[in-house]
């Protein structure tokens, strides 16, 4: 590598260190984990004989995309916003509404899966030298596997389920304490479970992007979405030094030299190629109508005015807080707990007629609960 394009490469990866973009992942990334530490704290307290002093915090409805799809249609249906995943729905709409202007912005500003990759990305870069790309025919194949699982999803919600199969699923137990499944899920994860999880974090590792290019059916929604966005990348042919620097920072692999106007499912505004040209105003993400160009300043400050609109309105309009009582979260842990402490000694007792035995400690534990929630 040329000491010039070295020295470039160094300066590039340090810049993305501190850049606007990585500042509003890592805001994004505290929120995220402050919702999920309150949860938590929620979620113990549920468990616990003392009282419930901590408010279950409606963001954690975030990480329910089936759950908010199903509330998207019966919206549509209905004009109603349910009460049992409100917030659920009302980030959904605001993530989709950030495609239509700033393409898959959120996989790139927003998702902590995508910073995570960003990362991983360099480490990749550090222990390896160089980008690992697959075979264009096998990256083809593999990149149509997240728009078969979005098309599923979306043939399932959309064209399958009638208005009253959505209502039911919205009020349905398993809907309605998905939030506390999903905790369930990462503080009690299988064996099965815990390998994927490994087995994806490694293939990220090896292969730059491999979750978000290759699995993700979000980010397939929001690139098709973000197809017909407002916003789009331009590239100067006549000024442009084809020296190839906006291609090597893609994350998406998109052949920016070929095309004077880069309009792909892949793009995410990440703006790198921007910040990776070498000359000015070469490369340019503009907004139509008006051909306003926006650079990472305005687009940060778009998507925290925006989400910090979205969420206060909704709060204002009751269409953030669930409408769940504590008293059923606290029903559900005490029959989830029952159910799980005993299966295999049910299964057993069926066919041999043995009586089921629970620990003194677990029958403890059970009528204190029981004689809260009666209080």
């Amino acid at each position: 590598m040329p000491d010039n394009l070295k020295q470039y490469t160094i300066f590039h990866d340090f810049y993305n260190l501190i850049s606007i973009r990585r500042c509003v992942q890592v805001l994004f990334l505290i929120i995220t984990l402050f919702i999920g530490i309150r949860f938590y704290m929620f979620a113990g307290q549920l468990s616990s004989v003392a009282a419930v002093t901590i408010a279950r915090p409606a963001g954690v409805e975030a990480f329910l995309p089936i759950s908010a799809l199903v509330s998207l249609k019966y919206f549509l249906l209905t004009g109603i916003i349910n009460k049992v995943h409100p917030a659920g729905l009302i980030i959904f709409i605001m993530i989709l509404s950030t495609a239509i202007l700033f393409k898959k912005v959120f996989c790139a500003w927003i998702c902590p899966f995508g910073l995570l990759s960003d990362y991983l990305e360099k480490l990749h870069s550090y222990i390896f030298g160089r980008k690992t790309t697959l075979p264009p025919w096998l990256d083809f194949a593999l990149r149509g596997i997240r728009y078969i699982i979005a098309g599923f999803f979306l043939w399932s919600v959309f064209f399958k389920m009638p208005a009253v199969d959505l209502k039911q699923f919205i009020q349905s137990p398993y809907n309605t304490f998905a939030d506390i499944k999903m905790l369930e899920f990462f503080t009690n994860i299988s064996a099965v479970s815990f390998r994927v999880i490994a087995a994806l974090l490694i293939l990220s590792l090896i292969i730059d992007h491999f979750w978000c290019r290759y699995l993700c059916p979000y980010g397939a929604l929001l690139g098709i979405i973000g197809f017909f966005s407002l916003g789009k990348i331009k590239r100067d042919d006549e000024k442009c030094l084809k020296c190839g620097k906006c291609e090597k920072v893609c994350p998406g692999l998109i052949h920016i030299m070929e095309k004077k106007k880069i309009n792909s499912l892949e793009c995410s505004a990440c703006l790198r190629c921007i910040d990776a040209c070498p000359e000015q105003n070469v490369i340019k993400f503009s907004l139509f109508p008006g051909n306003t160009d926006f650079n990472q300043k305005k687009i940060a400050l778009v998507l925290i005015v925006f989400f910090a609109f979205g969420i206060t309105a909704s709060k204002l309009s009751g269409h953030w807080q669930n409408n769940v009582p504590v008293r059923s979260y606290q029903q559900y842990l005490l029959s989830s707990r029952m159910k799980s402490k005993i299966p295999m000694q049910s299964k057993i007792s069926m066919q041999s007629k043995i009586p089921v035995r629970i620990s003194k400690k677990d029958m403890k534990h059970m009528i204190e609960m029981m004689q809260k929630m009666q209080k």
